[in-house]
């Protein structure tokens, strides 16, 4: 059977890019978003609880960043379906060599990359065109009880947004700075 991704390495263990390969003819193509059998290859070890879809309509929206604490700790697979994303997610893993540092990809249609998110990671993204479309799969269901955020300005993170932030939710601009008792997060 022929692979239909290639992992392609980022500088934070654990967090991972995939190129995925679609089949094409005059028709068009056939690309596969998820599969559990050969996504394990590259760290998928739990099934899809969940599959989200989002869609943003405006330029420079900020969506993030957010993650679920254990014992709901989640891995995802983000996948640009429509338009183009900055997609960015920040270590939070207790005692990690890479402790709040952060990733970011360009994820979008035409490129055809997915973002492999491990637990312990926050996750959020950045429209780099208008109608953006985006698919999701959690490896656990959203339980609002064990929800974090980040701040997408906090000084500490340093996180080089690509554009003017043009709109966020008010929940995300809510979250608080980290402060420096934070130590992160056990996955």
């Amino acid at each position: 059977m022929a692979q239909r991704f290639e992992l392609l390495t980022t500088p934070i263990i654990g967090l991972s890019l995939l190129q995925r390969r679609p089949l094409a003819d005059t028709r068009g193509y056939f690309q596969r978003l998820f599969c559990a059998e050969e996504l394990v290859e590259f760290g998928w070890t739990q099934g899809v609880a969940q599959v989200n879809h989002t869609q943003t309509l405006e330029k420079g929206s900020v969506r993030g960043l957010h993650l679920q604490l254990p014992p709901h700790a989640e891995m995802k697979l983000i996948t640009c379906l429509q338009g183009a994303v900055w997609d960015v997610a920040v270590d939070l893993r207790k005692d990690s060599p890479t402790f709040l540092q952060w990733h970011a990809e360009v994820l979008s249609a035409e490129n055809k990359r997915s973002f492999l998110i491990p637990q312990g990671f926050a996750h959020g993204f950045q429209t780099l065109t208008d109608h953006v479309e985006m698919l999701y799969c959690h490896s656990h269901a959203y339980q609002p009880t064990a929800e974090m955020g980040l701040n997408v300005f906090d000084e500490r993170l340093a996180i080089g947004w690509p554009l003017p932030v043009t709109a966020m939710s008010d929940k995300d601009r809510q979250w608080l700075l980290l402060d420096d008792d934070f130590e992160g997060v056990n996955v």
